[in-house]
Order: structure tokens, then sequence, then C-alpha cells
């Protein structure tokens, strides 16, 4: 049988990386919010036809390039972040011969679902 994912995790994996996963998540958050602010002052600057050099642009693309690094830290792992804001990670994993996503949203004590990878969140099931 043919997967989309070259990866799959178990409950354990999967579960063994959530403290870094929050970590991550909580980063990213950050500077997802930081990066709106810059743009929006980035924004103001530009129809008054001010320099855009100097440290705000160049603090913007600090934050651009901390969010690509930590998007490269799913990326890499194969772990797909469904909702930012919300914290929603999906994990590939193969249950019962079948490739799904162990579905975790941040705030949750453990990984206790799981979906069709097809499903989405509505589909979500008890492991």
């Amino acid at each position: 049988m043919a997967y989309r994912f070259n990866k799959h995790y178990s409950r354990e994996e999967a579960r063994a990386l959530l403290p870094q996963i929050q970590n991550w998540l909580r980063r990213l958050n950050e500077q997802r919010l930081a990066l709106e602010q810059t743009d929006a002052r980035v924004g103001a600057l530009r129809p008054e036809g001010q320099d855009l050099g100097g440290g705000l642009v160049n603090k913007q693309t600090r934050i651009v390039a901390e969010i690509r690094e930590l998007l490269l830290e799913f990326h890499n792992r194969e772990i797909m972040i469904k909702d930012l804001p919300r914290g929603l990670i999906d994990f590939p994993a193969v249950i019962g011969g079948r490739e799904v996503f162990l579905c975790w949203e941040m705030g949750e004590q453990d990984i206790e679902f799981w979906h069709d990878i097809d499903s989405g969140y509505a589909g979500r099931e008890p492991l």
C-alpha cells in the first residue's frame, strides 16, 4: 500500500514531542503577532514615502526568518499545523493498516484522538 507520508508516528512518539511542539507553537504565535505589528508599522510608512530600511525592516526580516525556521521543524518531521492560533496539530500515523492522523490541540493533556486523512477535525474519534 502506498502512503502519502514517509514518517508515521506512534502515539508514544507523538506524545514525546508534545513539550517541544508546545514551545514551537508558542514561539510561532508570538512571532506571527510580532510580524502583524511590524507589517502594520511598515505599511503606515509607505504612503509617506519614508525610508523603509533600517531597524524596522531588519526586525521584520528576523521575525520572518524565525517563523521559517520554526515551520521547517514541523515540515521536516511531516507534522501538520492545521490551525496555528488554536494550536491544532496532526501527526501522520498508521492504524489498522490505514494512514490516518493522530490529532492534538493545544490545551489537551495527551494525544487522545485520531481522524482519517481526509475527514479533518470534524471526524475526530477517540483512540
